[in-house]
């Protein structure tokens, strides 16, 4: 199991945390970002600067099981479908039953601003959002480990 990252937008402070929690649990963290990022983490793939292609590097390496870190709700979609547990910067998970409406909801967000209409863009990151990131993180990382045989998890708890 790993925990793969979409570094091209990802909050300091949720890569600090990320990294903070999988460390606890020995679990592996890729972070992928183009060039033009400088991103501290000891399994970092940089990718071109073309269009996508961060997430298709993601899209390649992520499997059934692991958890990534994205505020792009299509390629949140993509991960979902193959099995992945995927969440938010701001601690939102994403599931197959919200996935559908925020991909419509962006749908008709992007049609309005083609129209000429305008839309708010996301609000400035807060300490709350950091704490709920952080918490949602680490119950979904359990969450992962208790449906995984012979997992890091277990093995912790039985030692205590």
């Amino acid at each position: 199991m790993k925990v793969v990252i979409d570094a091209d937008a990802c909050p300091k402070k949720v890569l600090e945390e990320t990294l903070s929690i999988c460390a606890k649990y020995d679990i592996k963290v890729w972070t992928v970002a183009n060039y033009n990022h400088e991103i501290k983490s000891d399994n970092h793939i940089v990718v071109g600067s073309a269009s996508q292609e961060a997430d298709i590097k993601i899209m390649n390496i992520i499997d059934q099981g692991d958890i990534a870190v994205t505020q792009d709700y299509g390629l949140a979609a993509m991960i979902i479908a193959k099995g992945a547990a995927c969440i938010s910067p701001t601690g939102k998970e994403y599931t197959n039953k919200k996935i559908d409406f925020m991909l419509e909801e962006r749908n008709l967000k992007a049609r309005f601003r083609r129209n000429g209409g305008r839309t708010r863009g996301p609000s400035k990151r807060t300490q709350v959002d950091d704490i709920n990131f952080a918490k949602t993180f680490e119950e979904i990382l359990q969450q992962t480990l208790r449906s995984k045989p012979n997992n890091n998890l277990q093995q912790s708890e039985e030692m205590q």
